[in-house]
């Protein structure tokens, strides 16, 4: 998704990152802000980003344990991180742990571009390619059955999906699944699926001139009339007002 993940107990820190994206031509990407390691895996849980931007100072967990665990669960997300600590070893030890970029606080704006410059164009064409493509490799775990679950969703929601199916793919009965989802990921089946096919649709009316109608069909509505509705009830407009609003900016017009 065209999402970037912001995991930093400094509030002031996230806001000038903020403030940087928002100012920026990577003004299209939706931003998601926790301040703790534990808040930071249910936010990455829910929504596959595109990029997560990581302080390695965390109060509950250590930074570069938390962007190893995110890249167990997405193994090509970009790992940006951002610290005030400039010791040779943590620079070491990123780059060992396979993170893309290492950016020292007082974070220059030019910096966070230039990373997100290179660490963006490949993630966000992979994206879009899946998002039309799909996915068809999926290997379940037994030991995490609901992070299964996420990633086989992940991979099939253009596809119709029960709950029931979902749950046969992790060997788990249908009410204990339904269950056992709800506790880990904050939401139910049916409104994590909703979630996660408008998150994608939102992306590619970011991203793409597709038609509404095709958007739609691509991400698993069955069709457009259902699509507009779930879509302004999650987001607050409908899909061609989303698009119009990202149209406006270029332009330097308000809508």
């Amino acid at each position: 998704m065209a999402e970037v993940l912001i995991v930093d107990n400094d509030k002031h820190s996230r806001k000038e990152i903020r403030k940087y994206i928002e100012k920026s031509k990577f003004r299209f990407l939706t931003i998601f802000e926790a301040n703790t390691a534990q808040r930071g895996l249910v936010l990455l849980k829910q929504s596959r980003p595109s990029t997560l931007i990581l302080d390695i100072s965390l109060p509950d967990m250590d930074g570069l344990k938390f962007g190893r665990s995110a890249l167990q669960l997405y193994s090509d997300l970009p790992v940006i991180i951002v610290s005030h600590l400039k010791m040779f070893e943590l620079v070491q030890e990123a780059i060992n742990s396979g993170f893309s970029a290492y950016l020292l606080k007082p974070l220059f704006k030019n910096d966070l571009y230039q990373a997100l410059e290179r660490v963006l164009p490949l993630g966000l064409n992979q994206e879009l390619h899946q998002t039309i493509k799909g996915n068809s490799h999926f290997s379940s775990d037994l030991k995490n059955p609901i992070e299964s679950a996420i990633q086989f969703i992940q991979m099939n929601y253009g596809y119709s999906l029960t709950l029931k199916q979902v749950a046969d793919q992790v060997y788990l009965s249908p009410s204990y699944f339904s269950r056992l989802f709800k506790e880990e990921v904050g939401m139910t089946f049916v409104e994590y699926l909703s979630f996660v096919r408008v998150q994608k649709a939102k992306s590619l009316l970011r991203i793409s001139c597709l038609p509404i109608e095709v958007i739609a069909n691509n991400t698993g509505f069955s069709n457009p009339s259902y699509f507009a509705t779930t879509f302004k009830k999650l987001v607050g407009k409908t899909p061609s007002e989303y698009r119009d609003q990202f149209y406006f900016q270029e332009q330097g017009v308000n809508p």
